[in-house]
């Protein structure tokens, strides 16, 4: 749907709670990670959401593709193996309250080759009269963030409008709108029914999409709708 991820590009991920955000995150960001050369700069991953060593777990599970029994069963030889693959290139910030200002240092440190924030709407260091307003002026530093580091993935809520809705739209984005959706490149929506039987299953929405694509893309899925499976035991989605 989006082809290649570049330098200035700017999206988020969204979806009710317990859906599966931070798994997808970890199922692709340990994909991508993969992917660095040596002497790229590492995926940047900021968490404010789940515990920091729940989401190292989530991580170790994404890329090695095993459940928490196998993972504890020798966890010297697993670690070695996720360091193996991912080159050591995930680094992870975790803390309840981060600041703009405090990422804006890492990236300077780091010079990250991909940033994912997870929850984008609760980074401080942002003031405005109303709360919309408030979340359009930190999407939109999001999107300066992606202009002058690399592609920016933020990760925020579905408002109750999205529950049990298996295809989210833009409308379904909580808390704003227009003001975040407006600064965003593509908006990726991950739908969830709550009928028995459907518990793994997720619906992929595109909904936003401004990127011109590449020779990874097929631009008749240029506002797509998937259907996929998710993992959870092993921190993957995939493929239906």
């Amino acid at each position: 749907m989006l082809g290649s991820l570049r330098k200035g590009n700017f999206g988020f991920i969204f979806a009710r709670p317990e859906t599966g955000k931070t798994t997808f995150l970890a199922s692709e960001l340990t994909y991508m990670a993969e992917q660095l050369t040596d002497d790229a700069g590492p995926v940047l991953w900021i968490n404010n959401e789940q515990a920091g060593s729940e989401v190292m777990l989530r991580i170790y599970q994404a890329s090695l593709g095993i459940d928490l029994v196998t993972l504890y069963s020798d966890v010297e030889n697993n670690v070695a193996q996720y360091q193996k693959l991912t080159k050591g290139k995930i680094k992870v910030y975790d803390s309840g309250s981060i600041n703009k200002n405090t990422i804006e240092a890492l990236c300077r440190r780091h010079k990250p080759s991909i940033i994912a924030i997870d929850q984008l709407d609760a980074i401080h260091g942002f003031n405005a009269d109303r709360k919309d307003l408030q979340l359009g002026e930190i999407y939109r530093w999001a999107r300066e963030l992606a202009k002058e580091y690399c592609p920016v993935i933020g990760v925020c809520q579905a408002d109750g409008s999205g529950e049990g809705v298996s295809w989210l739209s833009m409308a379904n984005v909580a808390d704003a709108k227009t003001a975040k959706q407006a600064h965003a490149d593509w908006i990726l929506g991950i739908g969830k029914k709550n009928d028995a039987g459907y518990e793994n299953l997720r619906y992929l929405h595109l909904s936003k999409n401004k990127l011109s694509g590449d020779r990874d893309s097929d631009p008749n899925q240029r506002h797509g709708k998937r259907e996929v499976i998710i993992e959870a035991q092993i921190g993957r989605y995939r493929d239906l």
